[in-house]
């Protein structure tokens, strides 16, 4: 800056030098508050210079200003300083023009905000522009000519155009000074807007025949340390005589017109009269000066007098507009008035909301009052025009907090949710509070995360699968299905089943990542029933959170049976032996074959696959029970045995054929107890071992013992006792021979007759004892008879029963 300003007055004296080099250095730097900062710095300074240490005027270590992230803010859209956070210095980021930032305006202050984060706080500053005497005076035109009529009495004024100085304060317009002459001086006037304007005052006659034209050099002087200057030449042509001037209705025309007036609107009317006649009463209405900006905005109609609108005003740009008008008659003389124009602001800007500070995502947990965003709200009307309210347009969970000097804070005031709205598009409307009340939007986009809140969720409590027994082993047999309203990594779901402490390997295998349910071994349906094995299994499903959630389910496997199994009689062989006179219908055996299948596969069907025409005619097969009847008359000589073979069938379904067993019926027949003796010549195959068969055998095996010596006990009780009452009775008269009786056949002796049995392991002894007569004392011939046929009826029943 130095330099600079060495450059520009180079050729100044060293005195004045000194001052300016005072002037520019003066940066002051107001003492820093709690709330506000308050810098100075002259204009035109180079870019990046030094206004201010932020760090040192907060006392704050400038590592303080880098951990909180401070920043600085300009009011406007354009950033005019910026905040080292390293050091702490605020500088210009470019070369300020007073001039061009605060036209028309005594002071320019500029304001700024300095933001911190962790915690947030704003502190308010301002800098101020100090003027640099760096415009000199200048007058609307370089030559100005004056028609003054020679009968102009002395001490008439004549009001010149005034110079203007962009500068302010001392460094703007001060003084004006007149050239040396012998017939004009200058005397200076004041307005009521404290502008100094200069006028020359006529101190003698003139003579336009001594003098035509007098030229006279006007000088505007600055009050800058040096001085500035400006000059306009003026050009008095002397006039014949035209002795009234114009004269305007009013000195002054203040007018106060709305900024949203439309071009061609009227805006004030000025009126002079000139009570001369002919050329020299005809006035013609110019303007003289007006400021900067203002030549394009009004018209002057120079017949008329009136002043219309041209352009647009704006109350933001420029709220006063200051024009002379001069009337000028046909002689030439001419008398000016000022037009004073004060536009009045109209709600004609909405509101601008400038973002600060935007958190674009937050996560679902986060608690209410969380800090979402900060922005300003700026109005560049004035009053209630420029007053501005903040609401949030929908129902959402975010609320404004107004902070302090138009800021507001965004926050959540409630708990989000991602899987109820996974984002928000908050508009923030900001509304002025003038009549017609206008109003802008800005619209912030917040993203919730993903928390990982839910837990994974079967669609059904209970899966039911079904798996035909004898499968494959990895046969898919089904998929269970988990869903997780998170998303991401929070909603990958694997699947696992659960194993129980000492519970076995599971049959059943879950793809971690598809859900398909596998069968990894073969089943067996006949197993699982018998030893009660319900294949109930927990599922277990878990996200990839973290920490991680879990759902568990349940897997219910059905193993269907299939015809696995063949039909097994409960004996490979049965032999029976028949009497000879056995009736019609008489249950001769009962065959028996069971299936370890269920349903129709476990429903068994008896039929003979092998027997004679003879056999099948005496015979006959219950094809549900097993039971074998006799639907014919025995002849002991015409067949002394049947041999037939039985097969059970059981019922096959859905596609898979029946299985069948075989069994040989062997029925002997007997012809009277001679033929107990009888064996039967068929001799089985040799039964393949069965553990469960010999299983059944053994138990029924020692229940026939049982049975078999409880009958034993009781007859040998019975014959104790017949025994006792034949002691006790006479006994009765016998024939002689009992080979001639009728009573019977055999002898009296006892005879022993060994059977044994072909195809058993063992031979069994029968003891026949010997048949006598059942005669009871006193019995006549005919009753004994009978009584005799009865005895030998019931020993050879009694032989059967031990056949």
């Amino acid at each position: 800056v130095l330099r600079r300003t060495m450059a520009w007055n180079g050729r100044r004296s060293r005195g004045s030098l000194r001052q300016v080099i005072l002037f520019l250095l003066c940066v002051c730097v107001l003492q820093s508050g709690a709330e506000s900062l308050r810098y100075s710095v002259a204009e035109e300074m180079e870019r990046e210079s030094f206004v201010g240490n932020i760090a040192q005027d907060l006392g704050l270590d400038p590592s303080q200003l880098a951990a909180r992230k401070a920043r600085v803010v300009s009011e406007g859209s354009q950033q005019l300083f910026r905040l080292n956070p390293s050091t702490g210095v605020l500088t210009a980021t470019e070369t300020l023009d007073r001039e061009e930032i605060c036209p028309q305006s005594e002071t320019c202050t500029l304001f700024f905000k300095v933001l911190f984060d962790n915690p947030l706080q704003l502190i308010r500053g301002e800098v101020e522009v100090l003027d640099v005497n760096d415009n000199s005076p200048v007058f609307p035109e370089k030559e100005m000519v004056l028609d003054i009529p020679e009968t102009t009495p002395p001490g008439f004024r004549f009001l010149m155009e005034s110079a203007w100085d962009k500068d302010v304060g001392s460094n703007g317009l001060q003084n004006y000074s007149l050239g040396s002459n012998s017939y004009f001086s200058l005397a200076l006037g004041t307005g009521k807007d404290g502008i100094k304007y200069p006028e020359l005052v006529l101190d003698r006659h003139l003579d336009r025949e001594e003098q035509p034209k007098i030229s006279l050099l006007l000088t505007a002087t600055d009050g800058g340390s040096p001085p500035r200057s400006g000059t306009t030449l003026i050009g008095i042509v002397v006039l014949d005589a035209n002795d009234n001037m114009p004269v305007f209705s009013q000195e002054v025309y203040e007018v106060h017109i709305a900024e949203n007036s439309p071009p061609g609107h009227l805006v004030v009317r000025v009126t002079a009269t000139d009570p001369d006649d002919g050329s020299y009463g005809k006035v013609q209405y110019t303007f003289s000066r007006t400021l900067e900006g203002s030549q394009h905005v009004f018209e002057l109609n120079p017949d008329t007098g009136e002043i219309r609108l041209t352009g647009r005003l704006d109350f933001e740009e420029t709220k006063k507009h200051e024009m002379v008008v001069k009337a000028t008659d046909g002689g030439g003389l001419f008398t000016q008035c000022k037009v004073l124009v004060e536009v009045v602001d109209v709600n004609d800007n909405a509101p601008e909301i400038q973002l600060t500070s935007h958190t674009a995502s937050i996560p679902e947990d986060a608690p209410p009052r969380t800090l979402v965003a900060l922005f300003s709200v700026r109005d560049r009307d004035s009053g209630d025009n420029g007053r501005t309210e903040c609401t949030i347009e929908g129902d959402l969970p975010f609320t404004l907090t107004p902070t302090f000097d138009n800021y507001y804070e965004l926050r959540t005031n409630a708990a989000l949710d991602r899987e109820t709205t996974s984002e928000y598009n908050i508009s923030i409307r900001a509304t002025d509070w003038g009549p017609r009340r206008l109003s802008s939007r800005q619209s912030l986009w917040v993203q919730v995360w993903d928390v990982n809140d839910n837990a994974p969720a079967f669609s059904q409590e209970l899966y039911s699968m079904w798996v035909t027994e004898n499968n494959s082993p990895m046969v898919r047999i089904g998929s269970v299905q988990a869903s997780d309203a998170d998303a991401g990594s929070n909603a990958r779901v694997q699947y696992a089943l659960e194993r129980q402490e000492g519970q076995e390997q599971p049959a059943l295998s879950v793809s971690s990542e598809s859900g398909d349910v596998y069968v990894v071994r073969s089943l067996d349906y006949e197993r699982l029933r018998a030893l009660e094995v319900w294949l109930i299994l927990h599922l277990t499903a878990t996200d990839g959170g973290s920490p991680p959630r879990s759902g568990t389910a349940q897997i219910r496997i059905v193993v269907l049976d299939a015809n696995d199994n063949t039909p097994m009689f409960s004996q490979k062989v049965y032999e029976v032996r028949l009497a000879e006179n056995s009736p019609p219908g008489q249950l001769v055996v009962r065959v028996a074959a069971t299936d370890p299948d269920e349903g129709s596969y476990a429903k068994v069907q008896y039929a003979f696959t092998q027997a004679s025409e003879e056999s099948q005619q005496l015979f006959d097969l219950n094809p549900d029970t097993g039971e074998i009847r006799l639907t014919g008359k025995l002849d002991f000589e015409e067949t002394e045995k049947h041999i037939m073979i039985v097969r059970a069938t059981d019922g096959g379904d859905r596609g898979q054929p029946p299985r069948s067993a075989s069994a040989t019926l062997a029925i002997a027949l007997l012809h009277d107890f001679s033929d107990a003796h009888l064996r039967l010549s068929h001799e089985a195959p040799p039964a393949e071992p069965d553990d469960t068969l010999t299983l059944y055998l053994i138990a029924c095996l020692a229940c026939v013992s049982a049975l078999c010596l409880a009958t034993g006990l009781a007859a040998l009780l019975m014959k104790l006792r017949r025994d006792r009452q034949r002691n006790a009775e006479p006994l009765p008269t016998f024939p002689t021979a009992v080979a001639e009786s009728d009573a019977g056949s055999l002898p009296r002796s006892l005879v022993y007759d060994v059977c044994l049995t072909a195809g058993t392991l063992s031979s069994d002894f029968h003891f026949l004892g010997p048949l006598l007569p059942c005669f009871s004392a006193g019995m006549p011939p005919n009753t004994a008879l009978q009584r005799s046929s009865m005895c030998s009826q019931e020993a050879s029943n009694l032989g059967e029963g031990g056949d």
